[in-house]
């Protein structure tokens, strides 16, 4: 295993952001997944299968990047940093158990995949420091992860899998606040000496997401952290409103056409 992994240890110098590579990449990869996601959610008769099977390969890449790191960048050491429980590690989680749950539960996932998972993979791109690395694949992986986020919610949207209420949204919100308190317990209990920073709110150190470490530093550690989830989820709440105006807008215009035959 460790021959296999060493053999796809392509260096790189870390692309800058806002790069040409960074801009390109992110456009094309975008461009791309909302094109696949548009195609296959027209023929697809069973979204949820096609939603498992991008839990699959998001699952496969992320065991992929796991011992990459492991092996080839710390030598056998386990870096918790990179244990995959971000805000951008949900979607695959819930990916992978759709089939299984409740038609109402279903619902309020994929939910969450459309609002939090598009948010999560439109933020990474616009923000990429996160996404560049000393190596080809890991560089290769982190834009993948995240345009496969966009190509999720757009596909739950698209396929009708998701509840475009404000009601709909507001369902969500347990799902969310769970998992920061999940994040948030492993941060207090792993303590300050080790390299733990789930969803980025640890109670040890300031956020250290762009922007929102200023506001730690100025307000403190817990109010900081406070207004970085009120921002996640004021985020997510935009992009639900965004997609439910679009919603509503070819709805009606598809009343209208069946009104007018």
């Amino acid at each position: 295993m460790g021959q296999i992994l060493q053999m796809t240890a392509w260096s790189m110098t870390p692309p800058e952001p806002y790069s040409f590579f960074h801009i390109l990449l992110s456009l094309a990869g975008a461009a791309f997944f909302l094109c696949l996601a548009w195609s296959l959610s027209r023929m697809c008769q069973k979204p949820v299968n096609i939603l498992f099977r991008c839990g699959l390969l998001l699952a496969a890449s992320e065991l992929y990047k796991q011992l990459f790191l492991t092996v080839v960048v710390h030598s056998g050491t386990y870096d918790w940093w990179y244990f995959p429980f971000q805000l951008c590690s949900i979607p695959m989680y819930l990916c992978l158990i759709l089939p299984f749950l409740k038609p109402s539960n279903r619902q309020i996932a994929c939910t969450f995949i459309q609002d939090f998972g598009l948010l999560g993979g439109i933020m990474a791109l616009v923000e990429p420091s996160g996404l560049m690395h000393s190596y080809i694949t890991l560089t290769l992986h982190g834009f993948f992860w995240h345009f496969l986020l966009i190509f999720a919610g757009i596909f739950c949207f698209w396929t009708k899998q998701t509840d475009q209420t404000g009601k709909g949204f507001l369902r969500t919100l347990p799902l969310f606040l769970s998992c920061c308190l999940i994040a948030f317990c492993i941060n207090w209990i792993a303590g300050p000496d080790t390299n733990i920073d789930m969803f980025y709110i640890s109670p040890y150190y300031p956020c250290s997401q762009a922007v929102f470490h200023q506001i730690a530093l100025k307000t403190g550690i817990l109010l900081g952290n406070i207004i970085y989830l009120s921002a996640v989820i004021a985020g997510a709440f935009l992009v639900h409103t965004v997609l439910n105006l679009i919603f509503a807008t070819g709805k009606a215009s598809t009343v209208r056409t069946d009104n007018q035959k």
